[in-house]
């Protein structure tokens, strides 16, 4: 069977699509910038020394079409988040919309006909989660992307799906703003104080349950260029402390900062008749299984 390719699969989203990907009999091939399969590891275990891996950067268009060769479809998430794109937006530009340029050329060149890829909710603003009108450079990239997608489409019919999560959140997330109910998670097991750094409502997605989409919309055929909202449940950040503390008691957590420049209440873009059922793991669960991980982690250390 031919691979998958995951661009940016060397973090704890690839790990996850990786193990997905591997329970449905699919192979992956990982393009990544970085070698270190330590996340890998720790999300797909023994999974993660099977996958083929190429290291290389999507601003590469040669090194992502090579690394494309032989692959049945993409799995785009090669990103930068909205920190560096407001720090380096030409950087974030390059990397984000150009970078998805080269994977929908890198499609066209070896007739790979289904793309899926990672856009963001960050395309909506803060108080319309149903229209896009993105309010940062990072959630004006992906919106742009979307539009690459469409046109790839109605241009190659190359079919894709781009994915708009606000926060993902589960075992292995630890690098962005938004990883703060998984780290709170961590520190919460080693007993150490932390503080989420923003405050508000959001919608949170269980890793498990957004990888299980990024392998459908990989895997099953379909036409058309699609964007989804990939909603999980939607909860202020106190509720995600409960939770935590409801499965750790003496949890020392809190929170301190804005809001994330995003609508709390995204609305609902049914893809079910698209790609099939998929998993929505309820808050609590998805937090109990975060910790457990973490305890699992410190008891094998």
């Amino acid at each position: 069977m031919k691979p998958v390719l995951i661009t940016g699969g060397g973090g704890f989203l690839g790990g996850w699509i990786v193990r997905a990907l591997a329970q449905s009999g699919h192979p992956a091939r990982i393009f990544d910038r970085s070698s270190d399969r330590r996340v890998l590891r720790e999300i797909a275990g023994d999974e993660a020394d099977r996958v083929e891996w190429v290291e290389g950067d999507v601003t590469d268009a040669a090194a992502v079409s090579e690394a494309a060769r032989g692959c049945s479809s993409i799995i785009h998430l090669a990103a930068l988040l909205t920190p560096a794109c407001k720090a380096d937006p030409a950087r974030g530009a390059t990397v984000n919309v150009i970078g998805t340029l080269n994977v929908f050329e890198a499609a066209k060149a070896r007739g790979i006909a289904r793309v899926a890829y990672a856009s963001s909710a960050a395309v909506f603003g803060p108080d319309d989660g149903a229209n896009p009108l993105p309010v940062t450079l990072y959630g004006a990239f992906k919106l742009a992307c979307e539009g690459v997608a469409r046109a790839y489409w109605l241009d190659e019919g190359i079919a894709s799906v781009g994915l708009r999560p606000t926060v993902v959140y589960g075992p292995g997330r630890e690098v962005g703003l938004t990883a703060g109910p998984t780290i709170a998670c961590r520190e919460a097991v080693a007993g150490r104080p932390y503080t989420i750094g923003y405050s508000g409502r959001q919608d949170l997605v269980f890793v498990a349950d957004a990888a299980a989409v990024f392998a459908a919309a990989a895997t099953r055929p379909f036409d058309g260029a699609h964007a989804f909202s990939l909603i999980g449940g939607t909860a202020d950040v106190s509720e995600v402390i409960e939770a935590i503390r409801s499965e750790i008691p003496s949890a020392s957590i809190d929170f301190v900062g804005p809001n994330i420049p995003m609508a709390a209440e995204i609305a609902e873009t049914p893809y079910d008749g698209l790609l099939g059922p998929m998993p929505r793991t309820p808050l609590q669960d998805g937090i109990a299984r975060t910790v457990e991980h973490y305890r699992a982690l410190s008891e094998a250390a």
